[in-house]
């Protein structure tokens, strides 16, 4: 009901421009061109609407490749410390279990204070997991707030000019069913914002 309701709006959204340019009969750059029947003779109007395919530029974007892989490489590393540091509890368990088996420990005390210690590291051990996931997540959040802060500084920059009044983020098709080529305006984004990225590393 929500996407009915989304569609219908866009599509008087569409008319409205479309009306708005029969009446005043001005274009704004050379974007798309709709035919109109008016009468007897079609008129072309221009719509200053284009798109930009979000999954395409993520793909694309160096900025967006480089920040997702230096995530990766976090989430790599805390995988790595984690893993390493559960293999050495695991170690001592095997060997608590062993020294318990063949009543090694000297007295009840020492057999206890031995269980509180590997109980107290595999704490230490979930505490550090919570604290490099935590850490992961709070990263990712940057990383795409800085992502989304670059892309909109970007886009007001691009359409400087005035040449579209609405510029419509595409993810695999969710929010367009069908648009002409002349409306994806991805590749265009995608190598300006590579060029400005590679200027500000210089």
């Amino acid at each position: 009901m929500k996407n009915l309701s989304l569609i219908l709006n866009g599509v008087l959204f569409i008319a409205v421009i479309i009306l708005f340019f029969l009446v005043l009969g001005k274009g704004t750059g050379k974007v798309a061109g709709v035919g109109v029947k008016s009468g007897d003779s079609t008129k072309m109007v221009t719509l200053p609407i284009a798109y930009v395919n979000i999954d395409s530029l993520l793909l694309n974007y160096t900025f967006a490749k480089n920040a997702n892989e230096a995530l990766i490489k976090k989430q790599e590393d805390s995988r790595l410390t984690v893993n390493a540091r559960a293999r050495q509890l695991q170690t001592e368990m095997n060997e608590f279990q062993r020294k318990l088996e063949n009543n090694a420990f000297l007295s009840r005390e020492r057999a206890e204070a031995a269980q509180t210690e590997i109980l107290k590291k595999q704490k230490d051990l979930q505490d550090m997991d919570g604290r490099l996931s935590q850490q992961l997540m709070e990263q990712q959040q940057k990383m795409s707030e800085q992502l989304r802060d670059t892309i909109n500084a970007f886009m007001k920059d691009y359409n400087k000019d005035g040449k579209y009044q609405m510029i419509i983020s595409n993810t695999a098709n969710d929010n367009i069913l069908y648009a002409g080529k002349t409306y994806d305006i991805t590749s265009d984004v995608i190598k300006a914002l590579n060029a400005r990225y590679s200027k500000a590393k210089k």
